[in-house]
């Protein structure tokens, strides 16, 4: 949606307030290994209007003209952060890709219901011009310019940097920061603050094979924050999260610009961190929430950890959403009182440890008793909740089950079989709470060419976790 001239919402207040409802989502897919090397991951559009004669279908396919990229995460060549430059245009999602170290920019505004590739940035100009691989996440900044968070060298060794692109062409102007660090994954900006701090997953040759426990215990997988100063590029502090904070993932800043804390999830350590700025200007974090683990028998390791893999706030600021990949459950949190979130919402969704699977578990410390396998309009539900994404009035959560493909095929090997599943779940905005849509399902294991995975959920008109508002977009000097 464009308003006053440039793309999205003046305010994170007034995206919810005013925001259309979501009537597609596009959520890339990814092929299977034994099919990967003769078939393109592809993008899809879902019809997610209630009133279509077509809800609940994959409307649309794109598919890639290369093979083996493993598309992933995706984001915009434009949001919330240049509200006020009516040159610009929510248009183009980009999408880079995990294994092959390709971005592709799609053209989503010629006809929204119809994606079109438009461009690509080769592997070759990501090693040439950035000495860089494994891009993740996409933001775009202020000035026009998209960035997009690496993780690794061209061998595929650790190494987090940033490439800095072109909103108009599309090609690659230079990295980022000054001087690369230790590992890459996730970002999120403040510019009000002058501030911008990333997150670590591990080393591309590390985490592409599956996840390995003695790889953490070799250090190629991270475990702390990283802050930097916005404006000079350069990294001022390491936070390092200990033991409780091993590979810190989605991190999301409240959505009010001038806030200085926020929120990051670490997925093996099943914790929540809050961080934030403390007087002497000094960053720091805590522990705010903590998944404990679960005794079990028939299971990679005998402690089964939650895996948090994915969260995000409501616009709003009051709540928090993350999934529990491995557990099996999406929770909602109240954060009203920021170091003391309150459990208002929980949704069972597949998972490791429900009634009838092989695993058993011999000590739980929140619950008395397996869940129950779930079923959406006739269909068993497959893996674990994974990717969320909220509606802008913070009504509906979309959820997918894949989380990378090499881990899919070592942690629920039906996902590659039979494909994954996109849901929607139903939330309380006054009083908190969750309901699963038992009436909406995709099922990704009917697709014309055999199962796929399905990954992250975009909405053309912007959404939580893609959208940054500036001071300047809501009233305040801009820096």
């Amino acid at each position: 949606m464009a308003c006053c001239g440039g793309p999205g919402y003046a305010s994170p207040l007034s995206a919810m307030r005013s925001g259309a409802r979501e009537t597609l989502v596009y959520i890339p897919c990814i092929i299977p290994p034994s099919r990967r090397n003769v078939e393109p991951d592809y993008l899809v559009t879902v019809d997610v209007d209630p009133k279509s004669p077509t809800y609940c279908k994959v409307i649309h396919r794109l598919h890639m003209p290369n093979v083996a990229d493993e598309l992933h995460h995706s984001g915009w060549n434009a949001c919330s952060s240049c509200h006020d430059d009516p040159s610009r245009s929510r248009n183009r999602l980009i999408l880079p890709s995990v294994n092959s170290n390709r971005i592709y920019v799609v053209d989503t505004g010629t006809d929204q219901r119809k994606p079109q590739l438009d461009t690509s940035i080769e592997p070759w100009e990501m090693t040439e011009k950035c000495g860089m691989s494994a891009p993740h996440t996409t933001h775009c900044l202020g000035s026009g310019d998209i960035m997009i968070s690496c993780m690794g060298d061209p061998k595929g060794d650790a190494k987090g940097g940033f490439v800095l692109i072109d909103g108009k062409s599309f090609t690659i102007k230079k990295k980022w920061e000054r001087e690369s660090i230790e590992f890459g994954y996730d970002f999120w900006y403040q510019p009000y603050h002058n501030v911008m701090i990333s997150t670590e997953w591990g080393s591309p040759k590390a985490f592409r094979s599956g996840f390995n426990p003695d790889h953490v215990k070799q250090g190629l997988y991270g475990q702390c924050l990283n802050v930097w100063d916005w404006q000079k590029h350069e990294r001022i502090q390491r936070i390092d999260l200990g033991d409780e904070g091993l590979i810190p993932l989605e991190i999301r800043f409240l959505h009010d610009p001038e806030a200085t804390e926020g929120f990051v999830g670490c997925a093996l350590s099943s914790n929540v961190f809050r961080f934030w700025r403390k007087p002497d200007g000094v960053w720091d974090a805590e522990k705010v929430i903590d998944i404990p683990s679960k005794k079990v028998q028939n299971w990679a390791l005998p402690d089964m950890p939650g895996l948090i893999t994915d969260i995000l706030l409501s616009l709003d600021d009051r709540f928090i959403y993350f999934s529990n990949w491995i557990h099996g459950d999406i929770r909602q949190y109240d954060i009203t009182d920021r170091r003391n979130p309150k459990l208002v919402g929980q949704v069972w969704l597949g998972g490791s440890i429900q009634k009838g699977g092989k695993v058993k578990v011999t000590e739980d410390k929140e619950l008395t008793r397996q869940p129950e396998p779930v079923y959406v309009k006739g269909r068993l539900v497959r893996g674990g909740p994974q990717m969320i994404q909220l509606s802008l009035d913070g009504k509906r959560l979309y959820v997918t089950s894949s989380l990378f493909s090499s881990w899919d095929q070592q942690f629920y090997p039906e996902l590659i079989t039979e494909g994954s599943q996109l849901f929607q779940i139903d939330v309380d905005t006054v009083n908190g709470g969750m309901t699963l849509n038992k009436n909406f399902l995709v099922d990704f294991g009917d697709e014309p060419n055999g199962p796929v995975m399905a990954h992250e959920v975009r909405y053309p008109g912007g959404d939580c976790s893609s959208d940054i508002w500036l001071a300047s977009t809501v009233g305040k000097n801009k820096l």
